[in-house]
C-alpha cells in the first residue's frame, strides 16, 4: 500500500510541475497547429516543384544539354559576374557610339575594351566568337554577330536592341 501511495504522490508532484507547460500548450495550441500546417503545405509545394522540375528535365533531356559544360569554370574567383560584364558593355557601347568627336587613340581604346568585354561575356555564356583573329570590316561584322548572339542569349546590349527594334518595325 505504501508503494501505491508513493507512486500516487510522485504522479501528483509530476502533474503540478507539468501544469504550467500544459497551460502554455493549451493557450498556444492554435499557433503550434498553424505552424505545423504551414510547414506541411510548404513541404508539399517544394516536393511538387521538385517533381515538376524533374519532369521538365526528362522532357527536354537537360542532362544531355549540360553534360559538356564545366561548371567549375563559372566558380573561378577571377571570373567577373555576368551582370558586371553587361553593365560594362552597355557603358562602353555608349562611349563607342559617341566617339566621333574623340581622338583616334581614345576610340581605339574604347573599342578594345568593348571587344574584351564581349569576349568575356561570350566565354561566360559558352558562345563561340572570333574577335581576336579578325580586324577591319571583318571584325566589325563579327562584333555585330556576337552582339546578336548575346542578345539571343538574354544579354541585351544597346546596339543589339536597336537592330532588334529596326527589324520588327
Amino acid at each position: 500500500m505504501e508503494v501505491g501511495q508513493g507512486l500516487l504522490l510522485a504522479l501528483a508532484i509530476l502533474a503540478v510541475c507539468c501544469l504550467p507547460a500544459l497551460l502554455a500548450l493549451a493557450f498556444c495550441l492554435d499557433e503550434i497547429l498553424d505552424r505545423v500546417v504551414c510547414g506541411w503545405a510548404e513541404w508539399r509545394e517544394q516536393r511538387r516543384e521538385h517533381r515538376t522540375i524533374a519532369r521538365l528535365d526528362r522532357a527536354i533531356e537537360a542532362e544531355a544539354l549540360t553534360r559538356d559544360i564545366d561548371l567549375t569554370e563559372l566558380d573561378r574567383a577571377d571570373r567577373r559576374p555576368l551582370e558586371q560584364l553587361a553593365t560594362d558593355l552597355r557603358r562602353l557601347g555608349g562611349h563607342r557610339r559617341a566617339a566621333a568627336d574623340r581622338s583616334v587613340v581614345w576610340h581605339g581604346a574604347v573599342i578594345g575594351a568593348y571587344d574584351d568585354r564581349l569576349h568575356a561575356a561570350c566565354q561566360a555564356l559558352g558562345i563561340a566568337e572570333h574577335l581576336v583573329e579578325l580586324d577591319g570590316v571583318d571584325r566589325e561584322i563579327e562584333r555585330v554577330r556576337v552582339e546578336g548572339l548575346l542578345h539571343a542569349a538574354g544579354l541585351t546590349l544597346p546596339a543589339a536592341r536597336a537592330a532588334h527594334h529596326q527589324r520588327h518595325r
